[in-house]
């Protein structure tokens, strides 16, 4: 049984409209100048990193990659401004949300247009303190850790496919 059969949902081709993105994961990871966001499924032992942002939604940490900002340090910095989190072991790669977007011109002048790709790792991290909450990025009241039957729950609100990311993820990470 392959992936897309046992992740359906988060193997069917999409439309993210907030983005006027069509998207289709896939685990063949994209060339690294087309990432544009990276977005990271954290674990604390176990259990599952999850922000609530102002609008009630639980999101796993991560975000738009600065221009000539390395994975990696995408990676360090969303960790900080959203969940207050640190890396304590090495990110491990696992797909892709390949996309292509129907907008004009790209979101940020440096990033490619109309190709593009969100990069999806998984982390063990250490909660450090309090999100930065950066005035240009989504203000986050809470950090929590959720097992993952409670986290596939909660993080239903970022979209249809996560519950399915995040089963994904944390199948990954317990075989590493």
């Amino acid at each position: 049984m392959t992936l897309a059969d046992r992740y359906p949902l988060l193997h069917t081709p999409a439309r993210w409209e907030w983005g006027g993105l069509d998207v289709q994961f896939s685990t063949e990871l994209p060339p690294d100048d087309l990432v544009t966001n990276i977005h990271v499924i954290c674990f604390v032992g176990d259990e599952i990193v999850l922000c609530r942002d102002s609008r009630g939604f639980w999101l796993v940490p991560g975000g738009t990659r600065e221009g000539s900002e390395s994975v990696r340090d995408c990676v360090i910095r969303e960790l900080h401004e959203e969940a207050g989190a640190e890396l304590v072991g090495p990110l491990h790669w696992f797909g892709a949300h390949h996309a292509v977007t129907d907008r004009p011109a790209p979101y940020r002048p440096w990033q490619p247009h109309p190709r593009k790709a969100w990069l999806w790792c998984t982390a063990d991290v250490r909660l450090a303190g309090a999100p930065t909450n950066p005035d240009d990025a989504e203000q986050i009241l809470e950090v929590r850790t959720f097992p993952l039957a409670e986290a596939l729950d909660r993080a239903a609100t970022d979209g249809p496919h996560m519950p399915e990311l995040l089963t994904l993820a944390a199948e990954l990470h317990r075989t590493r």
